[in-house]
């Protein structure tokens, strides 16, 4: 089959577009207004984009609470979405009025970062502290005048990992089972039985060859 986004032609029960594109991250993001509420909400537009310097984004679906608070104080704070956390991240996803603290709804705990005013969430073996970059607004749909999405990029400024997470000097993301957004309500975890290494390929002299080595990751960047 074939269709025309602009049309959305696809005669399927649901547009399929989402669960072409997975599986996506999910960033678990945490802001402050400037009244002091705290702000906890799950985007499934999220991802790194640059590591020098780190970079992440999130594309919001309309001017939510997170879009606000970040434009009016200019930071956030990505927490990691692992599997024993999957309830608190879907309470998390309620549209509830602007003055709900969803840390209490989720029934999580905030926990203080060190470089920027949001918390992350206490019990998440990860979190990224990131100050505002830029806010891009992404074309209007078909037949509208204004965007429907509105992407924010930060760069990240401070790193929280759970030392229960580390091993040999690296995180153990088996271990820590991060969550991942599939399409429709669908979800997959990263654990043990699931992960898996491969070796780059090695280019032969001159650039105009390259071959690959069996077996896991021997440790080396190529």
């Amino acid at each position: 089959m074939h269709y025309d986004t602009r049309m959305n032609n696809h005669g399927l029960r649901h547009d399929p577009f989402k669960a072409l594109v997975s599986p996506r991250p999910i960033g678990w993001i945490s802001t402050i207004s400037k009244q002091g509420i705290l702000n906890l909400a799950p985007y499934s537009f999220f991802n790194a984009v640059g590591d020098r310097p780190p970079m992440v984004m999130f594309s919001s679906a309309g001017r939510k609470d997170s879009l606000t608070n970040i434009e009016e104080t200019g930071e956030f704070v990505c927490s990691f979405v692992s599997n024993a956390l999957r309830d608190g991240m879907n309470m998390s996803s309620a549209p509830v009025n602007a003055g709900v603290n969803e840390f209490q709804l989720a029934g999580l705990t905030p926990a203080p970062s060190v470089l920027v005013k949001p918390p992350r969430v206490s019990e998440s073996p990860a979190a990224l502290e990131c100050r505002l970059w830029k806010i891009e607004p992404l074309p209007a749909p078909p037949g509208k005048s204004e965007p429907a999405y509105w992407v924010v990029f930060g760069e990240v400024v401070g790193v929280y990992i759970d030392e229960n997470y580390l091993k040999d000097g690296m995180f153990d993301v088996a271990s820590a089972q991060p969550l991942a957004r599939l399409g429709y309500m669908d979800y997959a975890v990263v654990n043990q039985e699931t992960l898996f290494t491969l070796n780059r390929p090695r280019v032969g002299e001159g650039g105009d060859s390259a071959t690959l080595v069996a077996g896991p990751w021997d440790g080396v960047y190529r």
